[in-house]
């Protein structure tokens, strides 16, 4: 009976293989008969052509040699396993450009020198002023210190509430759609 891994043309890796040497059949069925024209009523002809058909469909009991060069893994018939699993590629290299959060710090300030070294090594920055709510003259300062550095950096500043308390500064060569303004998943659904 056949497995799963036959039936998609695999090689079993456990090693459960069910292949057998098909059994040779009489040199008798192969031959042609030679009888004479009485006696070939007694006798059938034999099913050449269906012997060496089912034959060549039995699965050949030849093994794949690995190639010489084959360092992956072997099934236990020592065939060459390809496990699709193992990615064995080059490791990834670290990405040179992060989304960074900023809210004011215990003394409510919000340092906008080391803001600018990321921004312009292509950070994005999302800085939060609702730990300010309380404070809108100091809210007011904060985003006006924010506007003085993105016009150092080039950059537009955006909102991303309509309080004007969560903003967004995007990193040099940062690509923003300022065409839709449709922000969180209502949009979506």
């Amino acid at each position: 009976m056949a497995n799963l891994w036959q039936f998609f043309g695999l090689p079993d890796p456990e090693g459960n293989s069910t292949r057998e040497a098909p059994a040779a059949p009489p040199a008798a069925a192969l031959t042609p008969v030679h009888v004479e024209q009485s006696t070939l009523a007694a006798i059938e002809p034999a099913p050449v052509m269906a012997n060496t058909t089912a034959r060549s469909l039995q699965p050949s009991s030849e093994r794949l040699q690995p190639p010489l060069d084959w360092t992956g893994p072997l099934t236990p018939d020592g065939e060459p396993f390809h496990d699709l699993g193992l990615h064995t590629g080059r490791p990834q290299a670290l990405p040179s450009k992060a989304l960074r959060y900023v809210a004011p710090d215990v003394m409510k300030r919000i340092h906008t020198q080391p803001i600018l070294q990321r921004v312009l090594q292509g950070d994005t920055v999302i800085v939060d002023l609702r730990p300010l709510v309380h404070m809108e003259s100091h809210q007011m300062a904060c985003r006006r210190e924010l506007k003085y550095m993105g016009d150092e950096a080039g950059v537009n500043i955006f909102s991303l509430d309509q309080e004007d308390k969560l903003l967004m500064i995007p990193g040099i060569n940062v690509v923003v759609d300022m065409e839709k303004h449709e922000l969180g998943l209502t949009p979506l659904m």
